[in-house]
């Protein structure tokens, strides 16, 4: 006989955790759209096993922007910074995820579509397909889109020329 309370207890400490540092990174993130001067509104959600927070525009997103940076550049540095100020509160590694002005989401739909048109690619060919140096975040999605399209695939190299390999 199992017992379900406890997986059901422990999942509510986990949802707890994780809305506990959605809340300390919006905080974090608060300050700093005062400190810059730009106007926002903070999201917070969990996805999965982590917290997802997002500043979203409230007219446009123009300003929104410079915290995006080339290619995601600054969005990346605002995350870390964002969990280490979870990390600061908590004494917890987090996995948290930012997005501004959904960026994460448009680049996870283009992402997405790119392992599944490989993992195509791979199928009528038979031949392994390298792919071009990407992100953690990146290459985390490549990986779920080409097992959702039913083959493997593996990183290789070292960061930051780290990049997934689609197999047959």
């Amino acid at each position: 006989m199992t017992d379900t309370t406890s997986t059901t207890a422990e999942d509510t400490d986990v949802l707890t955790r994780l809305e506990q540092e959605g809340e300390i990174a919006a905080d974090y993130l608060e300050g700093l759209l005062d400190i810059a001067d730009l106007d926002g509104d903070i999201d917070m959600d969990v996805e999965g096993d982590r917290a997802a927070v997002s500043i979203v525009a409230e007219g446009s997103s123009r300003d929104l922007q410079k915290l995006v940076g080339r290619d995601g550049e600054v969005l990346e540095a605002l995350q870390e910074l964002t969990r280490l100020a979870v990390h600061r509160e908590t004494g917890e590694r987090s996995r948290l995820m930012l997005d501004i002005a959904g960026h994460r989401a448009r680049k996870r739909e283009k992402l997405t579509e790119l392992g599944s048109q490989t993992a195509q690619q791979v199928k009528e060919t038979g031949e392994p397909v390298k792919l071009k140096p990407m992100s953690p975040f990146e290459r985390k999605v490549v990986h779920d889109a080409v097992a959702a399209a039913g083959l493997r695939s593996e990183s290789e190299g070292e960061e930051p020329q780290r990049r997934v390999v689609v197999l047959p």
